[in-house]
C-alpha cells in the first residue's frame, strides 16, 4: 500500500512539474487579464502607446471595474477626472458627459491619449506614470526642484508615497504583462 501511494505521488509531482509553466501562465493571465483588448489595442495604435503600459494601468488604477468611481471621483476603467476628461477630450476628438467617462471605449480612448501626451512630453514612462497619477504640475515642480531627473533614473525620490509606490505597482506589473503576453 505504502509503494502504491509513493508511486501515485511521484507520479503526481512529475506531472505538476511538467505542466508548472502551463499552470503559472495560466494563473499569471488570470490575475494580469487583457480584458477590454478591442479598444485597448486600437487606441494603443492610435496613440503609440505599448498595449501592456495600458493594461498595467487599468490593472492598477481600477482593476477592469469599467463603473470604478474613487473617492476622489475619478471614474472608469482608467480613473479621470471629469475636469481631465474634460481637457483631453478635444485632443481626442470626441465629446464627454460626466455619464459617459463610464464607458469602457471612451474611457480607454481619454486615458491612453492622456498616457500619449504624457509619454511625449516626458519622454520616460516613470515620470509620465507619476504625471498620470500626481499631476503634471507637480511632476513639473520636482523635476525643477531637482527632486527628480529628467531621465526618470531617481523615480524612487517621488515625494508623494501614493505615487511612488503607484508608479513602481505599475512599472512591475508592465514588466509581468510583457513576459506573461509578449512571447
Amino acid at each position: 500500500m505504502k509503494k502504491t501511494l509513493s508511486i501515485i505521488l511521484i507520479i503526481i509531482i512529475i506531472i505538476f512539474c511538467i505542466n508548472y509553466n502551463n499552470i503559472k501562465n495560466a494563473v499569471l493571465k488570470n490575475i494580469y487579464k487583457i480584458d477590454y483588448s478591442e479598444y485597448v489595442e486600437k487606441y494603443s495604435k492610435e496613440y503609440e502607446v505599448d498595449k501592456y503600459l495600458i493594461y498595467a494601468t487599468i490593472k492598477a488604477e481600477s482593476n477592469f471595474n469599467q463603473y470604478a468611481k474613487s473617492s476622489q471621483g475619478a471614474l472608469g476603467l482608467m480613473q479621470l477626472l471629469y475636469s481631465t476628461a474634460e481637457e483631453v477630450a478635444p485632443k481626442a476628438g470626441i465629446n464627454v458627459t460626466e455619464y459617459s467617462i463610464y464607458d469602457a471605449e471612451i474611457n480607454i480612448n481619454l486615458g491612453t491619449k492622456l498616457l500619449s501626451i504624457l509619454l511625449k512630453k516626458y519622454e520616460n514612462t516613470g515620470l509620465a506614470l507619476a504625471a498620470y497619477n500626481a499631476g503634471s504640475g507637480n511632476v513639473d515642480n520636482w523635476l525643477s526642484k531637482g527632486t527628480l531627473k529628467n531621465d526618470g533614473s531617481d523615480l524612487e525620490n517621488i515625494p508623494f508615497k501614493e505615487t511612488n509606490n503607484y508608479v513602481r505597482k505599475i512599472l512591475r506589473d508592465y514588466e509581468i504583462y510583457l513576459e506573461i503576453y509578449n512571447n
